[in-house]
């Protein structure tokens, strides 16, 4: 049997690199020109660009702010907990930074802001995905809230992100309006939802646990209607006392209606239980390299 094997480095750097043209893409061309703040530090640099056009034609650049917020944040780290916890967010920092220096900003969506959290979220969650699966960060709200959670230990560091991220969402509320600051809460989600199903797996099965007192029967016709594999899992039934087989099987999103109507035809009387399984790997779903 093969093992999944670790990604090689240059494949890590080169989803990094994706990963943070896409951020990068997203925060230029869709949430700038929208004024959507969507938390983070590339939400608070569009704050700062906002505040700052009447200083500096056009406004702070974002790559600016995101550089100057995130420098004493790797010297705090560095000096804290050593190079060690800052090195994987280097490489997404600086990626990041470039792609916002270098990218031209084009207006996606034009004046429709709906549109603009849409693609902004889908395309921001596909970069993110794409950096955590190549074992990087951009470093900002996350290893601020790390360095946070040192003193305050009786928050977890996702706790102290939240309140970090509202508080900017908060401030972009106030500079461009409530409005804007629902459609970014549209484009959080969207990142969020995207971001996990990249990390997790696009290709979803379905676990089944079934409970009967056929389960002979029920795992055979598994086996040779459906070619699928089993597991009986010993179980017992705490009201009735009584040891019971209870059976395990994985199958597609298609197959798991023709599952039950099948286990309700053997035995009317099982308890089927139905669950979501992300990235099956193994025999007939995705197969190990």
């Amino acid at each position: 049997m093969k093992l999944t094997r670790k990604k090689p480095w240059y494949v890590e750097a080169l989803l990094i690199m994706i990963g943070t043209g896409l951020m990068a893409l997203a925060i230029n061309s869709c949430f700038d020109p929208a004024g959507l703040v969507t938390g983070g530090f590339s939400g608070m640099a569009i704050v700062v660009k906002e505040w700052t056009e009447g200083v500096v034609k056009g406004g702070i650049p974002l790559w600016v702010t995101n550089v100057v917020l995130n420098i004493p944040l790797f010297l705090i780290g560095i000096k804290l907990k050593g190079f060690g916890f800052v090195q994987k967010a280097v490489l997404g920092n600086t990626a990041l930074t470039v792609w916002l220096a270098v990218l031209p900003t084009w207006n996606l969506s034009g004046e429709d802001l709906l549109l603009a959290s849409v693609y902004g979220g889908v395309i921001q969650g596909a970069g993110i995905g794409l950096v955590f699966l190549g074992q990087g960060t951009t470093g900002g709200t996350d290893m601020m809230a790390a360095i946070i959670q040192k003193y305050l230990r009786q928050y977890s560091i996702a706790q102290i992100m939240q309140v970090i991220d509202g508080i900017v969402v908060v401030i972009g509320m106030y500079v461009f309006g409530v409005q804007r600051a629902l459609y970014a809460i549209i484009a959080v989600g969207l990142v969020t939802k995207i971001s996990d199903g990249i990390i997790e797996g696009l290709k979803f099965s379905k676990a089944a646990y079934i409970i009967t007192s056929r389960p002979d029967e029920i795992s055979h016709m598994i086996m040779n209607d459906m070619d699928r594999g089993v597991t009986g899992i010993s179980a017992r039934g705490m009201y009735s006392g009584e040891d019971k087989l209870m059976l395990f099987c994985v199958v597609s999103k298609r197959e798991i209606v023709q599952l039950k109507e099948k286990v309700d035809e053997i035995d009317p009387h099982a308890f089927v239980i139905v669950s979501d399984a992300r990235e099956v790997h193994g025999e007939g779903f995705i197969e190990r390299t």
